[in-house]
């Protein structure tokens, strides 16, 4: 039995009298269980029977971005995808699109009171009732494709009532939720390799070795393959673009320059092995498309808005929401390589549950100053002196992002300001930026 944190914030006017009294159903003490969502899907005439061929994703980084490339890859071959996934920066909406727009308050409403009725009271999660209404939606609208994010963990999760997807990715493995998931990397694959199911095909990205064992051996036991990036499928950069290259061929590709870092290859890879194995073939043209179009916001986004503008002119403002030790450690790799031609200020703010010492420790190389921040209105932010003590001393701190901008020394070379740490307090980040994000339901 687990005792799960406060839920999370972010729910428009027009929905949150409903979500409020799901609230009051959640449970303090929850068995990592499918039994409750079983119970509910049953009393809604199980929609999720009735979906589209769906991608299941699981793992720890990535999940959100390897969505971004299924999708739309997908749309660039003229085909409609619903997608769900978690968390929400800005808008509770974001979480569930009917073939490609964001779902309309009236949508999730409508589910949601259907769903609180049917639910006649009973204990249940508010993740567990906002997938059921994802489900209910994507029931009741036709599409080509789901593409379905894991919430947490895998096995256990509410998204693993699916009977039968056409194919389940796991994307890269981290220490992350271990009060939950367990505290080893091989714990944590066992609990992500609950997704898969016999007869479907499987995909993983890179993977640490005694992650990847753990997937081999659950594939084994359910007389599936798992293609893995290395021995299955390849991912690999040369000049002007990159190169995929699986049993089913060779392409070319462009870099996705709306989802940089060199970390994205392995996404990107993962998505087009797993549509590729669930049986979707298009020209290469189609494919290049896709990978060029993929936007996930809060994942190395370059940001213009408000906060920017503070900044010298010849300076650079980045968002990105990683927040665990394999977060880190790309994000450390991508500025020692792509953004070794500047200085870096770092602004790091961080949720109360995750490990800043080891989300940081392989940052602070190349940081020229770090800043710890906790914004106001932040989910469960973590204090500043802890995000200090977890640097060694060596961040300083501010208020907000705000004045750790502004605290910023300005002679010199043009820097990057790097603000990190947590999907939270990238939320916030993209609140301040005056950010459209209907821009990205297009």
């Amino acid at each position: 039995m687990k005792t799960f944190p406060p839920p999370e914030p972010g729910f428009g006017p027009a929905l949150s009298p409903i979500v409020a009294r799901l609230h009051a159903l959640h449970p303090v003490l929850i068995d990592l269980s499918l039994g409750r969502l079983e119970r509910l899907l049953a009393r809604l005439g199980h929609p999720e029977r009735r979906l589209p061929p769906v991608i299941h994703i699981a793992g720890t980084n990535g999940k959100g971005s390897t969505a971004a490339f299924t999708r739309a890859i997908a749309e660039a071959a003229g085909l409609s995808a619903h997608v769900y996934t978690s968390p929400h920066l800005v808008r509770f909406n974001e979480r569930v699109r009917l073939n490609g727009r964001l779902a309309r308050d009236d949508q999730l409403l409508d589910a949601l009171a259907e769903i609180e009725r049917v639910n006649e009271g009973a204990p249940i999660t508010v993740f567990e009732v906002i997938t059921a209404a994802a489900f209910l939606l994507f029931a009741r609208h036709p599409a080509d494709l789901a593409v379905i994010e894991v919430g947490l963990g895998g096995r256990a999760d509410a998204t693993n009532v699916i009977p039968r997807p056409a194919a389940s990715a796991i994307t890269s493995l981290s220490l992350d939720h271990r009060e939950f998931l367990g505290e080893t990397l091989a714990a944590i694959a066992g609990e992500k390799a609950g997704i898969l199911k016999p007869g479907v095909p499987a995909i993983t990205g890179a993977q640490d070795p005694e992650a990847l064992a753990v997937l081999d051996a659950r594939a084994a036991v359910l007389g599936i393959g798992l293609a893995a990036r290395g021995r299955d499928w390849q991912a690999a950069a040369e000049a002007g673009g990159w190169r995929f290259t699986d049993r089913h061929g060779s392409l070319f590709l462009p870099l996705p320059d709306r989802l940089p870092g060199a970390f994205q290859l392995d996404n990107a890879g993962i998505a087009i092995a797993t549509l590729r194995a669930a049986g979707f073939a298009w020209p290469e043209n189609i494919w290049a498309a896709g990978v060029a179009a993929a936007e996930w916001p809060g994942r190395l986004q370059r940001l213009h808005g408000a906060l920017a503008a503070l900044l010298p002119p010849d300076w650079e403002l980045w968002l990105d929401g990683g927040h665990n030790p394999g977060a880190g450690q790309a994000l450390a790799e991508h500025l020692a390589t792509r953004w070794s031609d500047r200085p870096v200020h770092l602004i790091v703010g961080m949720k109360q549950t995750k490990d800043a010492r080891a989300f940081l420790s392989p940052l602070l190389a190349h940081a020229a100053s770090l800043h710890a921040v906790a914004e106001k209105g932040q989910h469960l932010a973590l204090p500043v002196a802890a995000i200090i003590a977890a640097a060694d001393g060596r961040a300083l701190p501010s208020h907000s992002v705000r004045a750790a901008l502004a605290a910023l020394p300005e002679e010199g070379p043009p820097a990057r300001v790097l603000i990190c740490g947590s999907l939270y307090l990238a939320g916030e980040v993209l609140r301040h930026e005056l950010w459209e994000h209907d821009s990205c339901a297009r």
